[in-house]
Formats: structure tokens, sequence, C-alpha cells
């Protein structure tokens, strides 16, 4: 009489993230439900109502065998494209004071020449 192994199933590897934590990540595509997907480590997790390009700072709530779902806790990119694009305008602004200085030397001068 032959005796079968039983199989068991195959460990998988530990998951990179847990259930309760908080991650900054980049929703890279859009699943088929319409939820946003970005990946930690690999590891699929979907995130309601976001779409490609947002990043957001999620909370993940369930993990499965092979994703994970998450929640939105705060946009990330808002407060740093605020930062951005406020330095270019100051940029922009040091620019044109300077351009209107020199300007007005160069129209000093010409008035300093005429005399």
């Amino acid at each position: 009489m032959r005796y079968e192994r039983r199989r068991f199933a195959q460990r998988l590897p530990p998951k990179p993230v847990e259930i309760g934590k908080e991650y900054d990540v980049e929703i890279q595509e859009t699943s088929r439900r319409g939820e946003g997907i970005a990946r930690i480590k690999g590891l699929v997790t979907f995130v309601p109502n976001t779409k490609p390009g947002d990043h957001v700072r999620i909370k993940i709530t369930r993990i499965s065998q092979r994703f994970a779902e998450a929640e939105v806790v705060s946009e990330v990119e808002a407060e740093e494209e605020t930062a951005e694009v406020v330095s270019e305008v100051e940029a922009e602004e040091e620019t044109a004071e300077v351009v209107e200085v020199a300007k007005d030397e160069e129209e000093t001068e010409e008035e300093g020449e005429a005399q």
C-alpha cells in the first residue's frame, strides 16, 4: 500500500504592510472597480476615491493573500505643490524686480549723459 503525502499550501512571504499603519504612496493605475492602485514594495494596494497621479497618505484597512486595501488619510502633494508654486512665484518676482532696477539705472545713466 502506497502512502500519499499530504501537500500543505505553500507559505506566502510576509506582507510588506501592516493593518493600521500609514504609508505615503503615489496612485499609479485605476482598477476595474474604479479604485486607485498603489504598490507598496510590490504589494498591490487598492485605495478608493483616488486617481492616477495622486500622492496620498493611506492607512491599511485589510490585507489579503495577494493584495491590501486602504483608506486615504490625507493628500501629500497639495502641500508640496503649494510650496513649489510659491517658490516659483517668488523667484519670478525677484527676477522682475532686478529687471526693473536695471532699467531704472539705465534710464538714469541716459538722462545723466544727455545733460
